[in-house]
């Protein structure tokens, strides 16, 4: 029997590369986007299994042509920044931009759309400290910009369930993985490995990049429709997280908590940094001031409803130590794991 046709958005990327190698390798026809600059490092051993789409989600003539006999959508795509100067063109790329997809793949009448939030998109304040898909969104301080364009996001995969769009949406916390070491969270290892002092007092959720893939997956190919899943491998506080990454690439453990006041301090630091070079600032006011928080992320839904296994965050963090370990003896900027 043939396998389904599938389009998928931020498939170069870091959790991307890994769902769309899942779809190949499960015999699908697989459909994806790419910019012209996008890197294929992280996708080459299947490129070219691959029907390539270049163009990106505000274009909606290419996501229209792109849709054309497609039974399935897996939208990835989005931006990520905590820089000030990104925030108006996050807003534009993780809204318009799903909004795009939504419009589209209803005009294309797309059976499923799996659509890739964040844990930031559920809802979370100074008083909320046990986080579950029930838990309600509130406008507050603690939410940063891109929390809020990705919350607005999922309004507009919402808006598309009532106009006869079915839909999945998946709420990761930290993904743990291979990828590009110096973006997203394969960065922390990076960092660690370059010597880290401090560590913050805050806690939060981590999950393997491997099974935040497999469970999309799952999810699309389930008869489930129009539920969210928040998935999380396991809740660790900042320091057992550095301390067990520091051990596995045989550096030295942070020692020495953070401050409010350094906080303060290292992110106008940053501020001004950023602002005499025109780089990104490594850390801004909002994830200097959340970095304290102290969440619990439940993942109690998505275990009952798919009896899922999540991997051991601390094997997850000896198997992308040890990948990170060889590109660096490689001289290579990334890694993959298998």
């Amino acid at each position: 029997m043939t396998k389904e046709k599938i389009f998928v958005t931020g498939a170069t990327g870091f959790l991307g590369s890994y769902l769309t190698r899942n779809l190949v390798n499960q015999g699908f026809q697989v459909r994806a986007l790419r910019r012209s600059t996008s890197r294929m490092d992280l996708i080459a051993d299947v490129q070219d299994q691959i029907e390539w789409i270049e163009g990106d989600i505000l274009d909606i003539p290419v996501l229209e042509d792109a849709m054309e006999g497609i039974d399935k959508v897996y939208h990835g795509a989005a931006m990520v920044s905590y820089d000030p100067r990104d925030h108006k063109q996050m807003m534009k790329v993780n809204v318009e931009g799903t909004a795009n997809i939504v419009n589209v793949a209803l005009y294309r009448q797309v059976k499923k759309l799996g659509y890739v939030s964040s844990i930031a998109a559920v809802g979370r304040s100074a008083e909320t400290h046990i986080v579950s898909e029930a838990t309600k969104w509130e406008n507050s301080k603690i939410n940063t910009k891109y929390a809020i364009s990705k919350h607005q996001a999922e309004q507009e995969v919402w808006r598309g369930t009532v106009e006869g769009l079915p839909a999945v949406i998946i709420n990761p916390t930290i993904i743990i993985g291979a990828g590009f070491w110096n973006e997203t969270s394969c960065k922390l290892f990076q960092r660690v490995d370059e010597g880290l002092k401090y560590y913050t007092s805050g806690a939060t959720g981590f999950v393997d990049v491997r099974d935040t893939a497999h469970i999309l997956v799952q999810l699309m190919e389930s008869d489930i429709e129009n539920e969210r899943y928040i998935l999380n491998g396991q809740n660790k506080s900042y320091f057992d997280f550095f301390e067990k990454v520091a051990k596995a690439l045989q550096q030295p453990t942070p020692t020495t908590e953070a401050t409010p006041f350094m906080k303060e301090m290292v992110w106008r630091a940053e501020w001004l940094r950023a602002k005499i070079t025109g780089k990104k600032p490594l850390i801004t006011k909002e994830t200097a001031r959340t970095s304290s928080h102290r969440y619990e992320y439940l993942n109690d839904k998505i275990v009952k409803e798919l009896e899922y296994q999540f991997r051991p965050i601390d094997l997850s963090i000896q198997e992308t130590a040890a990948s990170y370990l060889n590109s660096k003896k490689k001289g290579q900027e990334f890694g993959i794991l298998t």
